[in-house]
């Protein structure tokens, strides 16, 4: 039989931590590895098998391939890059984008749809399914309503003003209501001055360029999301991984980094930033963030944190990871996060100091080309940003901040007391349950989906091969009994497995 060991992470440093740091993973059983490596060794041998099929003519072939006239040319398709995606990804396609047609709240409605050819293509069935439990939307604070005084400013200033801004900021695209979303961007979050873009992904891969390059060094965590990935490399520095949350591995790096300076020359580095994130929206782990901080004090570096995930959804105040662990914001040198989570609306923005700021605005090709953000969403943002801060005169913020939290450790407490294997810190909404095996990945989706539960479920690439999983995310805007009619019916579908 596999053996499991739980790894409990509590803080290395309990001098930098007010309160308890507890975090969850467990090893993946030896059984349950030795079996997963065969289910994909048996998918790619039949996967291999269909695609001689294809070849001859037995089955139909619905892949994107050259034509017989461009078969000399280069190949625009590679055959073997999409082995997976056509004999892997396919079979559970429709555990993906599937369509829904209301509001994104607790819960939702979901078009119906069917496939005649193994997921190739699908048809909508003219069925609705209607009030389907929505885990899977980033609604953390429940702000993804079509009612209520979110969506009635938003409806106020797109009669004003219209829905897109055809303009940069730097040229006619620069309103008051922007300025006044930075400004209250910057009171949230406490620091000097903040800047606001239209699109959270490239807030990360357009920014860092502009904050490094030739000469400095980017120290990365190895599961940072993509878009911080992608402006690492865009800005041509020199970038070293260090292990997921793995203080020993960070301040090693940093330790080389000092004592041999740059290959070749030897040269001290220009700079050294370290790029971290707030949540791990994979794994449910929250970053050990005083201790980061304490090392960056001690080797003079620099600290970006990506609060996509956690700003709104930790803290006391739903200021994030700085407001969860009680520390200073002047202490993180670049502070990101988007508002594309616990706003429900688009785009992001850098804060801290003013002068960062202002080479940013003159810098930055997100700042530069950009369209400027849309005044929906925009009106969206400060409305929600002034319910969590408590300005429209009400304590609605403050009780969606404390609903989040009281769900999340329900829930998370209730699945673990089930025998169910969670990955994560105790606080963090995020919560992916392991599934392993690559045939319980669309098994799962689909029996969740029967039982009017919509949840993300997630395999290689984007995790480990044997570490495929379920991903909830829970919401203030879930109600008690949602959640415990939730477990009731994990426990049914696992006794039914």
């Amino acid at each position: 039989m596999g053996f499991a060991l739980q790894v409990y992470h509590a803080a290395c440093n309990g001098a930098l931590y007010s309160r308890p740091f507890i975090e969850s993973f467990e090893e993946t059983p030896m059984l349950v590895a030795v079996l997963t490596y065969m289910g994909y060794g048996i998918l790619t041998i039949f996967g291999y098998l269909r695609d001689f099929m294809r070849e001859w003519k037995i089955e139909k072939c619905h892949i994107a391939r050259e034509r017989e006239e461009q078969k000399d040319f280069v190949p625009l398709y590679q055959d073997f890059e999409n082995f997976y995606t056509r004999n892997l990804y396919m079979r559970i396609r429709d555990s993906w984008n599937r369509p829904i047609c209301s509001a994104p709240g607790a819960t939702f409605d979901l078009v119906e749809r069917s496939s005649n050819d193994y997921n190739w293509t699908f048809e909508y069935t003219g069925r609705v399914v209607k009030d389907v439990i929505n885990l899977g939307s980033y609604n953390y604070l429940g702000f993804a309503e079509n009612t209520g005084a979110c969506a009635t400013a938003a409806g106020e200033v797109t009669v004003k003003f219209g829905v897109g801004m055809a303009s940069t900021r730097q040229e006619m695209g620069n309103l008051d209501r922007h300025e006044e979303l930075e400004k209250l961007v910057a009171s949230f979050l406490g620091v000097e001055s903040a800047m606001a873009f239209g699109m959270g992904f490239a807030t990360n891969s357009m920014n860092i360029p502009a904050l490094a390059g030739k000469g400095c060094l980017i120290l990365s965590d190895e599961l940072n999301h993509a878009s911080l990935v992608l402006g690492a490399r865009l800005s041509t520095s020199t970038i070293r991984v260090f292990k997921h949350n793995n203080m020993q591995s960070l301040e090693k790096l940093l330790r080389d980094a000092i004592v041999h300076g740059q290959p070749r020359t030897h040269q001290p580095w220009k700079k050294i930033l370290i790029l971290v994130e707030g949540i791990y929206s994979m794994e449910g782990s929250i970053i050990r963030l005083p201790e980061v901080i304490a090392l960056k004090k001690k080797y003079k570096a620099y600290l970006y944190l990506d609060e996509a995930h956690s700003i709104g959804a930790l803290g006391p105040y739903g200021r994030g990871v700085v407001d969860y662990f009680g520390l200073d914001s002047k202490d993180v040198d670049v502070m990101m996060g988007t508002f594309t989570k616990s706003f429900c609306a688009a785009g992001g923005y850098i804060a801290g100091r003013k002068d960062l700021i202002d080479y940013l605005r003159t810098h930055s090709h997100s700042a530069i080309y950009a369209t400027s953000m849309s005044l929906p969403v925009v009106e969206q943002i400060i409305t929600s940003m002034k319910c969590i801060m408590g300005k429209d005169g009400t304590t609605i913020g403050r009780s969606r901040i404390q609903r989040l939290a009281e769900n999340t450790v329900y829930f998370r407490r209730r699945l673990q007391e089930m025998g169910f294997i969670i990955y994560g810190n105790n606080d963090s909404p995020v919560v992916p349950m392991m599934l392993y095996m690559p045939a319980k990945i669309g098994a799962f989706g689909r029996e969740m989906l029967k039982r009017n539960i919509g949840v993300v479920v997630v395999g290689f690439p984007a995790t480990p091969i044997i570490e495929s999983r379920a991903r909830f995310c829970i919401s203030a805007a879930h109600t008690k009994e949602i959640i415990s009619n939730l477990i009731q019916l994990l426990c049914l579908k696992i006794i039914t497995v």
